[in-house]
């Protein structure tokens, strides 16, 4: 059993076909199925796409289609955006067709070219920091400012809607995904909640989830981790591993295990009170969040190793 969602975390229901579509400002709009979300930019030359989640699917061709017919731009997606090259937010670019131009990092052509995945075609035009796009008036500022969720996971701005798209970073009204969304790089996670904030926008398309973002849920889950990493350090500086030395002997994985599953339940226990009705599921991923920062954030990337550290 687990907490009841907050309502302030769903957003609007899917239609028959099982996606929302929704004006964010201008020509801009963002579609969901509940789970993930996706962006595209309607142009007097065509669509601008930004991602291509699979669970979507067919559903992005409707929902242009839909937006399309309505305010009288052409349907043609033109340009495809990766944020990074994970299947799971890129899965359904082959839908696309050979001639839309796909643009992305240059560490995401090199990460796709390994992945050698039909679905996903490498990006054609790549970029190391900045990249401006501008097609039928309308603009988009790709920027890459050093590695986070992936090594190649960008930065998304619409600057005339202030909107920012930013994947698997923030979780607007819940709790990052399990072990902080497995990212690769947990220190740079972090510190890409505080760059996005440098940032100027009004609105978040987060790539996860069912609805758009604010400032305010990036600046509740900012609190969140810092809580996280808070009681990470309490955690270490208070639990006692004399015991679990004792019990398992000689099993050095089973030490590591126990210790560690330990750590992660003390650490998430006050964390997962003060969050309950605040952001949901803190019930379901706080213990593996609490693993993920007392396991990188303190002990392998910040070096505060507790009873593995120098031996005296």
């Amino acid at each position: 059993q687990f907490a009841p969602v907050p309502k302030s975390a769903l957003g609007p229901p899917v239609n028959a076909d099982g996606y929302f579509v929704g004006q964010i400002k201008g020509d801009l709009y963002w579609v969901t199925d509940s789970f993930y979300t996706a962006m595209f930019l309607t142009t007097r030359d065509g669509v601008v796409l930004v991602d291509a989640p699979p669970t979507i699917g067919h559903n992005l061709l409707r929902a242009i289609g839909a937006v399309t017919q309505a305010n009288g731009r052409p349907s043609q997606v033109t340009h495809l955006v990766y944020s990074h090259s994970h299947a799971d937010h890129i899965g359904a670019s082959i839908l696309f067709g050979p001639d839309v131009v796909r643009i992305g990092h240059r560490e995401c052509r090199t990460l796709l070219l390994r992945d050698n995945d039909p679905n996903r075609p490498p990006p054609q035009v790549t970029f190391d920091e900045h990249f401006t796009l501008t097609v039928g008036g309308e603009t988009l500022l790709l920027d890459f400012h050093g590695p986070n969720h992936t090594p190649d996971n960008i930065f998304i701005r619409a600057p005339a809607q202030q909107t920012l798209m930013l994947v698997d970073v923030i979780f607007p009204g819940w709790v990052p995904f399990k072990e902080l969304a497995v990212s690769q790089d947990i220190p740079d996670w972090i510190k890409a909640q505080d760059v996005a904030l440098s940032l100027p926008w009004q609105t978040l398309v987060a790539g996860h989830l069912g609805r758009l973002g604010t400032r305010d849920d990036a600046e509740l889950q900012i609190a969140y981790v810092a809580d996280l990493v808070a009681s990470a350090r309490a955690t270490m500086a208070s639990l006692n591993p004399a015991p679990i030395f004792q019990e398992f002997g000689n099993n050095a994985w089973a030490i590591f295990k126990v210790y560690l599953d330990a750590a992660s339940a003390q650490t998430a226990a006050p964390v997962t009170a003060k969050y309950l009705g605040k952001l949901a599921a803190a019930d379901v991923f706080t213990f593996d969040n609490a693993f993920e920062v007392f396991e990188f954030v303190l002990r392998v990337d910040g070096g505060v190793l507790g009873p593995f550290g120098i031996h005296p």
